[in-house]
C-alpha cells in the first residue's frame, strides 16, 4: 500500500498536489480503520471532506469532521485512534498519535514523520504531514442523518449529514466566522450551483448559530440568501482568493470565485417576501457586531 502511495503522488503535477494527494490517500485510510473500530455508529461524518468523499467536490480538506449524534453507542476516541495506529503501523508508517478530549470539540492529530521526505514532496527529512480530526460532541440538534457506500482508495460505509445539514453547516461557518474563508465561498458556489441540491436544513443551522452565540435574527427561508450576502459584501477579496488556492484542485477554478458569482448564486432570493428591501434588512443587523462570545465554531477547512 505504501508502494501504491508512491505511485499516486508521481503523478501529481506539483509537490503541492503532492501533498493533497498523499493526505487525501491517508485520510480514507484512517476513515477505513475508524469504521472497522466501530466509530461509525455514534459518529456521523460531515464538513467539507464529507463532500469531496461523497460528492466529489474539486477540493481538497484537511480536516476529517465528525459529529457525535448517538453518545450512548460506545464512543471513545482514543480507542478508535489505537486501531488506526496499529492498522498503519503494520504497513511500516511511523506515526505520532496527539489527543485532546477535555472540551467540547475533541480534537486529535495523526502525525507522519518523515513521509513528505520519503515521498520526495520535502527536503526535509524531519518534515511532518499532519491529518487533524474533530469530534463536536455537542453538536447541534436537528441534523438529517443517512449513510453511503462510496470508494475512495478503499470502500467506505459511512454515515453522514444529508445534503441539507451539510448545507446547513456550511452557512453556519460562513455566518459566523470572523476570517475570509474563501474555500468556505467556493464551496457555496459548488452547492447553490447544482439546482437539484435541496435547501439548508434550517432547523439544524438555528440550533447550531444558537449554541455559538449568533446576534443576528431567526433564519428563515426568506431571510438566510440576505444575511449570507451581507458576509460576503464586505469580505477583503485579495484574502479570500489566498485562503481558497492552496485546496483548490485546479488552479482554474479560482477564475469562479468572484465576488459576482457568489452574489450571483445567491440572488434568486435576496428580496424578502413582502416587499422588504435587502438593505432593510442588514441596517437591523450586522454581522461585525456580535452580542455575545460565541461557543466554539468548528474550523471547517
Amino acid at each position: 500500500m505504501r508502494d501504491y502511495l508512491l505511485d499516486l503522488v508521481r503523478g501529481a503535477p506539483t509537490p503541492a498536489h503532492g501533498r493533497a494527494i498523499a493526505r487525501e490517500y491517508l485520510q480514507a485510510r484512517i476513515l477505513g480503520a475508524l469504521q472497522r473500530a466501530g466509530a461509525m455508529i455514534p459518529l456521523v461524518f460531515h464538513g467539507d471532506m464529507a463532500l469531496r468523499f461523497l460528492y466529489g467536490i474539486p477540493r481538497y480538506s484537511e480536516d476529517l469532521d465528525f459529529a457525535l449524534e448517538r453518545s450512548g453507542a460506545g464512543y471513545d476516541l482514543r480507542a478508535y485512534l489505537q486501531t488506526v495506529r496499529a492498522d498503519l503501523s503494520r504497513e511500516g508508517y511511523a506515526l505520532e498519535l496527539k489527543v485532546s478530549d477535555r472540551k467540547v470539540v475533541h480534537s486529535a492529530f495523526v502525525c507522519f514523520d518523515g513521509l513528505l521526505y520519503e515521498l520526495g514532496l520535502s527536503p526535509h527529512r524531519d518534515a511532518r504531514l499532519v491529518i487533524k480530526l474533530e469530534v463536536d460532541i455537542s453538536p447541534p440538534a436537528g441534523a438529517g442523518l443517512t449513510t453511503s457506500v462510496v470508494r475512495r482508495y478503499v470502500t467506505l460505509r459511512l454515515q453522514h449529514h444529508d445534503r441539507a445539514s451539510l448545507l446547513a453547516g456550511k452557512l453556519h461557518v460562513l455566518l459566523q466566522s470572523r476570517t475570509a474563508r474563501g474555500r468556505d465561498l467556493f464551496d457555496l458556489i459548488w452547492y447553490l450551483s447544482d439546482p437539484g441540491w435541496p435547501g439548508p436544513n434550517l432547523t439544524l443551522l438555528n440550533h447550531a448559530l444558537q449554541q455559538t452565540g449568533w446576534a443576528g435574527p431567526s433564519i428563515t427561508p426568506d431571510n438566510w440568501r440576505v444575511l449570507v450576502c451581507a458576509r460576503v459584501t464586505h469580505l477583503p477579496w485579495d484574502a479570500v482568493l489566498a485562503d481558497a488556492l492552496p485546496v483548490l484542485e485546479s488552479v482554474t477554478d479560482s477564475e469562479l470565485l468572484t465576488r459576482a458569482n457568489v452574489l450571483r448564486v445567491l440572488e434568486d432570493d435576496r428580496r424578502p417576501k413582502g416587499g422588504e428591501e435587502v438593505a432593510q434588512v442588514l441596517e437591523r443587523w450586522s454581522p461585525a457586531r456580535p452580542r455575545s462570545s460565541p461557543r466554539h465554531v468548528p474550523r471547517i477547512p
